[in-house]
C-alpha cells in the first residue's frame, strides 16, 4: 500500500536568536529543504543539510525531528534509503505521542517494509493514530475491519471509522462510506446516503467516486436515472486514467442520441473547469 501521508511540519523561517533550540534546529532543516543546489554526486546539499540538522534535534528527543526523519530515511532524501531507519524514528515519535507517526509506523507494519508485515500490529497503530482523529489513520483502521486483517472482520466497525475520517472531509473515506450505504454493510441499505457521500468525494476528485457516481445514475439508484449525468461522471473519472469508468462511458454512449453525448461532454468540460480554479 501507499504511504498517504507524512508529518513534516518543520518551521518556515529561520529562528531569531534566543529561540529554543529544538526550533532553531527545525528551522535550519527547513531551510536547507528549500535550497536547490547540488553537490557533485549529484545529491542536493539542502537535503544532506537537512538531514544532519533534523538528526542533532530527533536525538534529542524532538518529536517532529524524529517524525521527519522518519520521512527522510523512507525516501532517501540526502541519505541512504533505509525502511529500518525510518520506522526506528517514526516509532520513536509514535512513542511521544505524534499521531502521524503512529500512522506511518502501522502503515510499514501492514506493507512489511522496515518490519515484518504484521496486520494485527498495523490495526494495533492504526487505531492510537485514530483515536486521536488522524483521518488517514481512521480510514486504514475502516478497511482493516472491511476486510478482517488483522482483526475480527466487523462492517458495522468499518462503517463507523469510515464514517469519523469523512466526517473530517478525508475523500477516500468518503467514498468508502458511500459503498457501505450502497451495499448495505455495517449500516442500512440507503442508496440516496451512498450518493451523498460518493459525491462529497467526487468532488475532491476521487475517481472510484466518480465512477461510482456515474454506475448510480445509470440505474436510477437512490437518484433518477440519468444517462446524461452518468456519462459525465464517467467521463470524468475516464479523464483521471479509470480504465473501468472508461468502459463505463463507451457503455453509456450506446444508449445516448449524440445530442445527449454532447451536452454530458459540456458539462464533464464545465465541471472540470470549475474546479481547476
Amino acid at each position: 500500500m501507499k504511504l498517504k501521508r507524512y508529518f513534516f511540519g518543520a518551521v518556515a523561517a529561520l529562528a531569531v536568536t534566543g529561540a529554543p533550540v529544538a526550533e532553531q534546529v527545525h528551522a535550519r532543516a527547513q531551510f536547507n529543504l528549500d535550497q536547490t543546489h547540488e553537490n557533485d554526486r549529484g545529491v542536493p546539499q539542502d537535503q544532506t543539510e537537512a538531514a544532519k540538522w533534523y538528526r542533532k534535534a530527533a536525538e534529542r528527543g524532538d518529536a517532529t525531528a524524529q517524525t521527519n526523519l522518519g520521512r527522510i530515511y523512507l525516501l532517501g532524501l540526502g541519505v541512504r534509503k533505509d525502511h529500518t531507519e525510518a520506522v526506528k524514528w517514526w516509532r520513536r515519535a509514535a512513542d511521544q505521542g505524534v499521531a502521524a507517526a503512529q500512522f506511518n509506523v502501522g502503515a510499514m507494519y501492514e506493507s512489511g517494509r522496515g518490519v515484518p508485515q504484521d496486520n494485527a500490529e498495523a490495526v494495533s497503530w492504526y487505531r492510537m493514530a485514530a483515536e486521536q482523529g488522524d483521518a488517514n489513520a481512521q480510514n486504514n483502521l475502516g478497511g482493516m475491519y472491511k476486510r478482517g486483517k488483522g482483526v475480527r472482520q466487523d462492517h458495522a466497525e468499518a462503517a463507523k471509522w469510515y464514517r469519523k475520517a469523512a466526517e473530517q472531509g478525508f475523500a477516500k473515506a468518503q467514498n468508502n462510506l458511500g459503498g457501505m450505504y450502497k451495499r448495505g454493510e455495517g449500516v442500512p441499505q440507503d442508496h440516496a446516503e451512498a450518493v451523498k457521500w460518493y459525491r462529497k468525494a467526487a468532488e475532491q476528485g476521487i475517481a472510484d467516486a466518480q465512477n461510482n457516481l456515474g454506475v448510480i445514475n445509470a440505474k436510477g439508484q437512490g437518484v433518477p436515472l440519468d444517462n446524461v449525468l452518468a456519462y459525465m461522471w464517467f467521463s470524468l473519472a475516464a479523464a483521471l486514467n479509470d480504465e473501468t469508468a472508461r468502459k463505463n462511458r463507451d457503455i453509456s454512449a450506446k444508449r445516448m442520441t449524440p445530442d445527449q453525448i454532447f451536452e454530458a461532454q459540456r458539462m464533464a468540460r464545465e465541471w472540470m473547469a470549475m474546479h481547476q480554479r
